[in-house]
C-alpha cells in the first residue's frame, strides 16, 4: 500500500517517498508567541499532528521538529512594519522573552488539550542566533546575499527558479502579501527579502545581537531553514504549514535553503486550509477570534473541535460557525456513548481486525483523508463483529484520530451518578415544556439554575444535551 499526499510542490497528489526508508524527517512551522492561539491555527496544527500518526500508524518512523517564533517576525510577511513579539510586549506591558514564555505556554497547554501530539524537538528561534549568522555568512560568500543601509538582503535574482510553490506570476503574489505592504527601497529587486536587520522604521526592538554587520536580529525567514536543518539535516522529507505560509514564507525558505546547501531541499510540502466565519478568515489582527480555553467556557469539549477538523478535508476551507460545532457535539456525544455501550464479551477476532485496520490505514493514505478515516470507524461498529474485536479496533484507530473516545465517556460516568442525571433530565424536560408554552423566562431560569450546579446544557437540532463541568 503506497502512501500518498498533495504536494505543493508538484501541485499533484504524489507517492510518498522518503529519502531514508526507516526514518521521516518532518517540520513544522511553529507559532509566533504574541498572543494566543486561535482555533483557525490550531487547525493547521490538528492536521499536521494527524498526517505524523498517520505516517506513524502506516509504519513509518517520524522524526518531527518545531520552531517557536519569538524574534523576527514582523507584522508584513513582506519584511516591513513592527515586530510582532515587540507588538505583544507592548499591548502587555511585559518583556519580549515573558511574552514569549507565557504564550509558549498557552500553546503547549491548547496543543494538549486539543490532543495534538507536542514534536520531540521544539527550538525558539532565539536560541539559534550564531547559526543564522554563519549561515548569512556562507550566502553572502556565495554571492546569494548583499548588504546595503544596514540590513542584510537575499538577492531573488541569482535563482533560476523563485516560485516554485505557486502556479501565479509576481504581481498576483505580491497582491497576496498580509496587510501593510510597504516597498522597501534598499532592496535590488521587490522580491528580495531581509535575512538580518540592522536598521528599521522602529529603533526600539528589544531583542537584538552582535553580527558582522552591526547589532541587530534575524529576519523571520531565516530561523526556519537553519532551524531545521541542525535538527534535521540537509535533506528534509516534509514541511508543514498553512496555506498563508505559502508566499512568501515558504517561498523564501526554499530560495535561501537550496541556495546554501546547492540541492533540492524538501521533497515535500504539506499545506493546510483556512478557518473561516461567515466574516471570512479568522484573524488576530482583525481582533475577532476564537481561543481553546473560550471554547471550554461556553461549556464545549475541546475534543468536539478537534473532530470539527477532522471531518472536513485539510486542503479544503473550513466555515465555523456555533450551529455547525453544535452538530458536531451531538455526534462526537452520540458516538462516545455508542463505543461505551460496547462490551467485553467474545474473541478478539485478529484476522478480522486486521483486515478494518487496513481499511483504515488505506483511507488515511490517501492524501489523509479523516472523512473517509472516521467512515471507516462507524462502518466498523455497524460491522458483525465482537464487542471484543470493535474495542481493539477503537483503541487502534483512535492512535490516529487522537479524540479520546474511551477516555471521555469513563470520565463523564465517573463524574455523574444516577441521582443527578435523572434529576437533570426531569429539569431538561420541564425546560421544553416550558418552551413550548412560550415560556421563556422560565426557560432561562432553568438553564440558569443547571449552571449554578455545574450542568451546562446544548441546544441542538437533534435535542438539548448536557454535560457536567
Amino acid at each position: 500500500m503506497s502512501f500518498k499526499i498533495y504536494n505543493t510542490l508538484g501541485h499533484k497528489i504524489e507517492d510518498f517517498v522518503p529519502y531514508n526508508k526507516d526514518k521521516v524527517t518532518m517540520y513544522t512551522c511553529g507559532p509566533t508567541v504574541y498572543h494566543y492561539a486561535h482555533i483557525g491555527n490550531l487547525r493547521s496544527y490538528i492536521c499536521e499532528d494527524v498526517l505524523e500518526k498517520a505516517l506513524n500508524y502506516c509504519g513509518y518512523n517520524v522524526k518531527r521538529v518545531m520552531n517557536i517564533t519569538d524574534v523576527g517576525h514582523l507584522s508584513s510577511d513582506a519584511d516591513t512594519g513592527e515586530d510582532k513579539m515587540l507588538k505583544g510586549a507592548k499591548r502587555e506591558h511585559k518583556t519580549v522573552l515573558e511574552i514569549a514564555k507565557y504564550y509558549t505556554d498557552c500553546f503547549k497547554s491548547d496543543c494538549d488539550r486539543l490532543n495534538i501530539k507536542w514534536p520531540e524537538t521544539v527550538v525558539p528561534a532565539t536560541s539559534l542566533i550564531d547559526d543564522y549568522i554563519k549561515f548569512i555568512e556562507v550566502l553572502m560568500e556565495k554571492g546569494y546575499a548583499y548588504f546595503t543601509n544596514g540590513n542584510v538582503y537575499f538577492d531573488t535574482s541569482k535563482l533560476k527558479e523563485y516560485y516554485q510553490l505557486t502556479n501565479h506570476n509576481e504581481e498576483e503574489l505580491m497582491h497576496g502579501v498580509r496587510e501593510s505592504v510597504e516597498e522597501d527601497t534598499n532592496k535590488r529587486n521587490k522580491t528580495d527579502f531581509v535575512l538580518w536587520f540592522t536598521k528599521s522604521k522602529f529603533d526600539n526592538q528589544e531583542l537584538k545581537w552582535d553580527s558582522p554587520w552591526g547589532v541587530g536580529y534575524p529576519g523571520w525567514h531565516i530561523e526556519c531553514s537553519c532551524i531545521s536543518m541542525k535538527h534535521l539535516g540537509e535533506y528534509m522529507d516534509i514541511h508543514c504549514g498553512g496555506v498563508d505560509n505559502i508566499f512568501p514564507h515558504h517561498t523564501n525558505e526554499i530560495a535561501q535553503s537550496e541556495a546554501y546547501i546547492g540541492h533540492k531541499w524538501c521533497n515535500y510540502w504539506f499545506h493546510v486550509n483556512h478557518l473561516n466565519t461567515k466574516n471570512g478568515k479568522m484573524s488576530k489582527s482583525k481582533g475577532e477570534f476564537l481561543t481553546v480555553s473560550l471554547l471550554e467556557e461556553k461549556g464545549y469539549n475541546p475534543m468536539a473541535y478537534r473532530f470539527f477538523c477532522l471531518q472536513s478535508h485539510y486542503r479544503k476551507p473550513l466555515e465555523f460557525s456555533w450551529d455547525a460545532l453544535d452538530n458536531v457535539v451531538s455526534a462526537y456525544d452520540k458516538l462516545v456513548k455508542r463505543i461505551a455501550n460496547l462490551s467485553t464479551d467474545g474473541e478478539v477476532d485478529a484476522a478480522a481486525c486486521e483486515e478494518w485496520k487496513m481499511k483504515f490505514a488505506e483511507a488515511l493514505s490517501h492524501d489523509i483523508n479523516t472523512s473517509s478515516a472516521i467512515t471507516v470507524l462507524y462502518d466498523m461498529l455497524k460491522a458483525e463483529l465482537s464487542d471484543a474485536s470493535k474495542r481493539v479496533l477503537v483503541q487502534s484507530m483512535d492512535e490516529v484520530l487522537s479524540l479520546q473516545l474511551e477516555k471521555a465517556w469513563e470520565e463523564k460516568k465517573a463524574d455523574v451518578d444516577d441521582e443527578l442525571a435523572s434529576y437533570v433530565e426531569g429539569k431538561i424536560q420541564e425546560r421544553k415544556e416550558a418552551k413550548k408554552a412560550k415560556d421563556f423566562a422560565k426557560a432561562d431560569a432553568i438553564r440558569e439554575e443547571l449552571l449554578a450546579k455545574g450542568i451546562v446544557l446544548k441546544d441542538t437540532r437533534e435535542g438539548t444535551f448536557w454535560e457536567k463541568q
